[in-house]
C-alpha cells in the first residue's frame, strides 16, 4: 500500500457529526484518492475471503484432507477468513473518511476483534511451524507427539489467548494506561476510534503480538535449516557408500532446496508484511506519537497482506490443494461421494 503524502489530504473544518460539540474532524481528501484507496483495500479484503474460504471448502469437505496438520491449516483460514469478513470492511471506511459512524461499544468491539484476529493469524503461524519442526526434526516420534489432542490445545490456545489479551486489552482501556491525560487531549473526540497505546501498552502489544512469536519462529525454521543440511549430507554420504545411482542424491538436494526455498517464502512474508507496523508501534509512544497516522494506518494494511497471502503460501503450493481447487472450479464437488476422492496417494 503507497504511503500518502501531506499533500494527499488536508484536514479542514469538516467534521464526522456537524451537530455534535467534540465531533472529531473528517479527513477530506481528492475523490481520484478516495476511489483509489477504496479499489486497494477491496481487491485485499476480495483476495483473502476467495483464498481462505477455497481453503476452508477444501479441507472440510475432501476426507483424505481430515489430518490433524491440515486442521491447523483450516484454523487458520478460518481466522484470516474472519479477518476479511469483520474487520477489513469497517477499517476501510475509516481509514479513509477517518470517522467512526458505529457506537463507542461496537468500535471498542471492532479494535478488540482486530488485535485479536491479527494476533490469533500470527499464533497459527507459529503453531504451524511447530508441526513442521516436529515432521523435520523428529519424523520418528511425529505422529505421537501430534495427535488430534495436540492439535486441538494447539488451535484453542491460538484462539483463546489472543481473545482473552485483546479484549482485556481493549474493554478494560488498559491500552491507554499510564497516557490518560494525553489520549483525552489529543485524541478522544466524538466519531472517532483511534487505536491508541500508550508507553506500556505498546510494548507489551508488540512483544504479544509480534517480537516473541517471529522470534520463535526464526529460531523454528534455523534450526529446520540446519536440520535439513544436515540430513543432506548424511544420505551423500550413505549413497556414495552405497553406490546409488547419481540422479537420486541430486533429486533429494533438489528437495531439500525447494523446501528451504518455502521456509524462507514463509519467514519473509510474515516479517514484510508485519514488522514495519510493530516497529512504529512500539516507537510511537516514545518519539510522542509523531509518526503520521496515515503511515500507521498504511502499515496495518500492509500487515493485512498476510492474511491474504497465508492461503498461497500454507495451501496453494501443496499439490493436494491444486487439485483441489481445479475440483471445486469444475463443479465435481457436487458430485456424489466426491468427497472421497483421493487427492494424493
Amino acid at each position: 500500500m503507497d504511503i500518502f503524502s501531506p499533500s494527499d489530504f488536508t484536514h479542514d473544518s469538516l467534521l464526522c457529526y456537524e451537530s455534535i460539540n467534540g465531533s472529531c474532524r473528517k479527513i477530506s481528501r481528492p475523490l481520484d484518492i478516495q476511489i483509489s484507496m477504496f479499489i486497494g483495500m477491496a481487491i485485499t479484503i476480495l483476495v483473502t475471503l476467495t483464498g481462505n474460504i477455497l481453503v476452508i471448502v477444501s479441507i472440510a469437505h475432501f476426507k483424505q484432507l481430515h489430518t490433524p496438520t491440515n486442521h491447523l491449516i483450516l484454523s487458520l483460514a478460518m481466522c484470516d477468513f474472519t479477518l476479511g469478513i469483520f474487520v477489513m470492511p469497517l477499517s476501510s471506511v475509516r481509514s479513509v473518511y477517518g470517522c467512526w459512524y458505529l457506537t463507542n461499544f461496537m468500535c471498542k468491539l471492532h479494535t478488540g476483534m482486530d488485535i485479536m484476529l491479527s494476533t490469533a493469524s500470527i499464533f497459527h503461524l507459529l503453531c504451524v511451524s511447530t508441526e513442521r519442526f516436529c515432521a523435520v526434526c523428529s519424523p520418528l516420534t511425529y505422529r505421537s507427539r501430534f495427535r488430534s489432542a495436540t492439535v486441538l490445545f494447539l488451535v484453542s490456545a491460538s484462539w483463546l489467548i489472543p481473545g482473552v489479551f485483546a479484549y482485556t486489552m481493549v474493554f478494560g482501556e488498559l491500552n491507554i494506561r499510564g497516557d490518560e491525560a494525553f489520549f483525552d487531549t489529543n485524541f478522544r473526540c466524538v466519531g472517532g476510534c483511534h487505536v491508541f497505546f500508550s508507553h506500556g501498552s505498546a510494548v507489551v502489544t508488540s512483544m504479544v503480538s509480534f517480537f516473541i512469536p517471529g522470534l520463535i519462529m526464526f529460531l523454528i525454521y534455523a534450526r529446520i535449516y540446519m536440520v535439513a543440511r544436515s540430513q543432506a549430507r548424511s544420505i551423500n554420504v550413505l549413497a556414495n557408500q552405497l553406490r546409488m545411482h547419481h540422479h537420486k542424491p541430486r533429486m533429494f538436494r533438489y528437495r531439500t532446496r525447494k523446501g528451504t526455498m518455502t521456509i524462507a517464502i514463509v519467514v519473509g512474508v510474515f516479517l514484510i508484511c508485519w514488522s514495519p507496523f510493530f516497529f512504529c508501534n512500539i516507537i510511537d509512544p516514545f518519539v510522542d506519537y509523531k509518526i503520521s497516522p496515515a503511515l500507521i494506518d498504511a502499515l496495518v494494511w500492509f500487515g493485512y497482506l498476510n492474511s491474504a497471502l497465508n492461503p498461497f503460501i500454507y495451501a496453494f503450493l501443496y499439490p493436494w490443494f491444486r487439485k483441489a481447487l481445479r475440483i471445486i472450479i469444475s463443479g465435481q464437488v457436487f458430485h456424489r461421494n466426491s468427497c472421497r476422492i483421493q487427492l494424493y496417494s
